[in-house]
């Protein structure tokens, strides 16, 4: 399953070899090639071996980015982006060598078109680097993936997170990109209009692409105006199921809710032991509503009664800001609040997602298989938008420990198709989910690898993902 995707490929020798002389002689000291730099830029937060790539440029500028990427091309060697490495399915691996750009020099702020409503920047701007910079003009940038992810990494990965019920993914909020192609020549992909009937809609071509169609060097996005006013608070529930009936009933009653998270009754209690709250250990909703003094208190007297109506506790709200960040810093932490419930074990952290009205079955069924096992894996999810998440806590010394997670992912991911749904909402896929991938789209995998030998012919861009054989 998993590690049979993640093996290692064919490697290019002489070409590498080739290509660490040119980039040494170019960038001196911003390449480096010791193994403790070369560790720290693969795969590092899921179970999934690390695999290394040979060298590591600092890029500054864009014309850095050509430098390595021509390079690259003329001797066949592979190129992997890296923004922060928080990504989840082994998108920074280096299966067949290779060579990783670090981005994190590249995260100027280059434009910020405040009556437009959008900016400009470098792929390795940070979402809480932006957000403090635009503070003083009113606006911010929605997507909340939880990890202070990199731009560029947002980007390719199709991220969303805890705000996308109300504001979207990035595919919603990226209105234009420029990359580095496989000639090494930079293209940029729309202006920044709202709207455009011009061409193939070649933005959400390299929005989600994880690198494999070319390299990300700016990226123009939709900005929104902060709201006036901000309120958030916690509900308890009998059950997962009565929570996510309250979520659904939420969404179809058009309560327009910009946060609303699922936490279980096992994800409850690594929250409270972690972050030092004091909530019932029961399945739990977080919400969070945007807009004026009476706006805000409508939705939640909106809330409170639907909770009433699924069987819900007294929902406890408040715009205080301490308090409401609080509560979603341990939101937030949740994945190191889950490790520490079992600090000797590994975590596989998987994720699906499913239409809304599904989301309540998928969810039962899930924990039941979870049960049934006898996993240690609490659940949480961007409810508003069926998306779940489950951090499997496991033992990764054996084959048998290995073989348990993998079925049961495997388990999970066909539950959520049987259900028109996605094996994933929001990690993308990696060398985590090539498998299911397949099994969700069919013969339209095949049109993505044409897709992918027209773009990148030599396949020098992140070998190894989305597809096997690429």
């Amino acid at each position: 399953m998993v590690l049979a995707d993640a093996k290692a490929g064919t490697r290019n020798e002489a070409g590498i070899s080739a290509v660490l002389g040119v980039l040494k002689q170019a960038f001196g000291e911003r390449f480096q090639t010791g193994e403790s730099f070369r560790a720290q830029h693969a795969h590092t937060t899921t179970y999934i071996p690390s695999q290394l790539p040979d060298g590591v440029v600092f890029a500054e500028t864009r014309e850095d980015v050509q430098a390595v990427v021509k390079a690259c091309a003329e001797h066949r060697v592979p190129v992997i982006p890296f923004g922060t490495g928080s990504s989840l399915e082994g998108q920074v691996n280096a299966p067949q060598g290779g060579i990783s750009i670090d981005f994190s020099r590249m995260n100027r702020i280059l434009e910020v078109n405040a009556e437009d409503l959008d900016c400009t920047v470098e792929p390795g701007v940070t979402r809480e680097q932006l957000n403090t910079y635009l503070r003083d003009t009113g606006l911010f940038f929605p997507i909340d993936p939880g990890a202070n992810a990199s731009i560029g990494g947002m980007a390719s990965t199709r991220a969303s997170g805890t705000n996308a019920v109300r504001y979207g993914t990035m595919k919603d909020n990226v209105l234009s990109v420029t990359a580095v192609t496989a000639n090494g020549e930079e293209i940029r992909t729309a202006r920044r209009a709202r709207k455009s009937s011009a061409g193939y809609d070649l933005t959400r071509l390299f929005v989600g692409a994880e690198g494999t169609l070319g390299v990300l060097t700016s990226i123009t996005l939709r900005l929104q105006g902060i709201p006036q006013k901000i309120a958030g608070g916690a509900c308890a529930f009998p059950d997962v199921k009565s929570a996510c009936d309250a979520v659904i009933m939420t969404i179809q009653m058009g309560v327009p809710v910009a946060r609303i998270e699922l936490l279980d009754a096992m994800q409850m209690r690594a929250c409270n032991r972690y972050s030092g709250l004091t909530y019932d250990e029961k399945p739990t909703l977080f919400l969070e509503f945007h807009g004026t003094d009476e706006t805000v208190a409508l939705q939640s007297a909106q809330f409170a009664e639907i909770a009433a109506e699924c069987g819900g506790g007294e929902f406890l709200w408040t715009s205080n800001a301490e308090e409401r960040n609080k509560l979603w810093k341990a939101r937030h932490d949740a994945y190191w609040a889950c490790r520490a419930l079992a600090p000797e074990l590994n975590a596989l952290s998987t994720d699906v997602c499913v239409p809304i009205s599904r989301l309540a079955e998928c969810v039962a069924e899930t924990q039941a298989d979870i049960e049934a096992h006898g996993l240690l894996a609490p659940i949480v999810g961007h409810a508003g938008d069926g998306n779940f998440h489950v951090l499997v806590l496991f033992d990764d010394k054996t084959p048998e420990g290995i073989a348990v997670v993998e079925n049961f992912v495997a388990r999970l991911n066909a539950r959520a198709l049987a259900m028109d749904g996605t094996c994933t909402g929001e990690h993308g896929i990696g060398q985590g989910k090539m498998a299911f991938l397949e099994q969700e789209l069919g013969d339209a995998v095949d049109l993505m690898r044409q897709i992918k030998d027209a773009l990148d012919p030599d396949a020098i861009f992140n070998p190894g993902k989305i597809f096997r054989g690429h």
